[in-house]
């Protein structure tokens, strides 16, 4: 059995992992559990109600945290030569199509985000078994295929993150750090919680949302009543 380090036994006592609480409750309580010493993630894992197997049910989307999410991500855009001088205006960390493919046929993945204009969708394709895996790859539903790069870089930039739900039905996104205000963190869940709100769908028969567990890296889980989203 794995040893349990002081602080980490101190924040467990702190957690009544019966209780539910409210987000204002979950996200002040984050904070005064948080062991690292840098400034961890937060996040937020939703267990919704969907059957990721069937197409209709298979959540995926995008939602633009007011308060961003504390991390600058590395963009990186793939475009023909006319787009070029947008993306870069628009603050893209890595501009370029064949020079960079290579880049990653060679095994490099130094960014966070990958956009495509649409016409180079079928070179960028090539690199699916590189991207795929590291969920990189463009698509069309999150933002990340269009034409306005400009528009879509300056998304990513100021808070735009992507989610999808995994096999076991269950969206696992990161709302913020340890340093931001309860407050912020509050937002920011908010704002994911009623974006998911929104996308349910049609199909999806009995309880949509059937668990909400807040938690920073290493630290214990929160749970959070369903009901109060809602």
């Amino acid at each position: 059995m794995a040893k349990v380090g002081k602080k980490r036994a101190e924040a467990d006592k702190k957690v009544d992992r019966m209780k539910l609480h409210s987000l204002e409750e979950a996200m002040a309580l984050l904070k005064d559990v948080n062991t690292t010493k840098f400034d961890a993630s937060v996040d937020l894992h939703v267990r919704l109600g969907v059957d990721p197997r069937k197409p209709d049910q298979a959540l995926r989307g995008t939602v633009t945290l007011p308060h961003g999410t504390g991390k600058t991500k590395r963009v990186a855009v793939f475009c023909t030569p006319d787009k070029e001088q947008e993306a870069k205006d628009a603050g893209a960390d890595y501009v370029g199509l064949d020079d960079l493919m290579q880049k990653v046929l060679g095994g490099w993945t130094d960014f966070d985000v990958l956009i495509a204009t649409p016409q180079v969708m079928a070179q960028v394709g090539r690199l699916g078994r590189i991207l795929g895996p590291r969920g990189l790859m463009p698509n069309p539903k999150t933002g990340t295929v269009t034409l306005n790069v400009g528009e879509a870089v300056a998304d990513v930039k100021g808070g735009k993150i992507a989610f999808r739900v995994d096999k076991y039905g269950i969206i696992h996104a990161s709302v913020g750090r340890v340093s931001f205000t309860p407050e912020k963190l509050v937002d920011n869940a908010h704002e994911l919680l009623s974006t998911l709100l929104r996308m349910k769908p049609s199909s999806a028969k009995g309880t949509y949302v059937k668990s909400v567990t807040a938690a920073s890296t290493m630290s214990p889980g929160i749970k959070i009543d369903p009901k109060v989203i809602r």
